[in-house]
Order: C-alpha cells, then structure tokens, then sequence
C-alpha cells in the first residue's frame, strides 16, 4: 500500500489553476492569430487604442505563455503562483480593455475569466467556525 499525501490545495485554488491554465491559452490563440491572420479582426490597428497588431500578439503570446505556467504552478501548489496569478489577472483584463475594439465579444470573455481567477485567487478557504473538542 502506497501512502497518499493530503493537499492542502482548496477548491477555489484547483479552479484557479485550471482558469489561468484556459485563459493562458486562450491568450496565446489570440496572440497567433494577431501575429498570423491580421485581417482576421474587423478593425483597422488603427482602431485599437494602442499598438497594432504585431505588438498585441507578441504581448498575448508572452502573456498567454506566463499565465499558462502559473496555472501550472498553481495546480502543483506553489506559493509563489498565487500572488503572480493576481497580478497577472490583472495585467491581462486591462489589456483586454484596450483590445476590446478588435474582438469585444471574446475580449469581454476573457475579462469575465480574470475577475473569477482573481476572485478564487483571494477567496478565504473555509474553516471551522469553532475547533473541535
């Protein structure tokens, strides 16, 4: 008999790496198709708020391959994922506003999808309202 080892990994914190690991590739589809297909997006690069195309998809690569190792990192319970998941939620709904004109109904997706990561990110995990006797 083999002994099994206890996670101490919650819920909310299974759920985040598997969001950030989606949205990491989410991001990277997006940054290949910006990279590849720019007559893919009904707008001009002179419709997005800032840069064109070729910037935005080395920016969803870069981003998308980031997020792709933190949901990796959060699923192997690393400290470390944990705070860099926040931040980089963050990061990646921001720049989803400023490439909303490009795609908006997968732009708003993809922000939907932070706001849960960071959610389950910082949930408290529940606990006993009263120790055992």
């Amino acid at each position: 008999m083999t002994a099994s080892r206890i996670s101490n990994t919650t819920g909310w914190l299974s759920f985040a790496g598997v969001v950030a690991f989606v949205v990491g590739v989410f991001n990277v589809m997006d940054g290949l198709v910006a990279l590849f297909r720019n007559d893919y997006y009904q707008v001009t690069s002179q419709d997005i708020l800032v840069f064109n195309f070729t910037a935005w998809g080395w920016i969803w690569l870069i981003l998308g391959l980031a997020q792709i190792a933190i949901g990796a990192g959060l699923l192997a319970e690393q400290s470390w994922a944990r705070t860099a998941g926040v931040a980089m939620a963050v990061l990646v709904a921001i720049g989803q506003l400023a490439f909303l004109r490009a795609f908006p109904v997968w732009s708003v997706l993809v922000i939907a999808m932070c706001v849960l990561l960071v959610y389950a990110l910082t949930a408290h995990p529940r606990t006993r309202a009263y120790p055992e006797a």
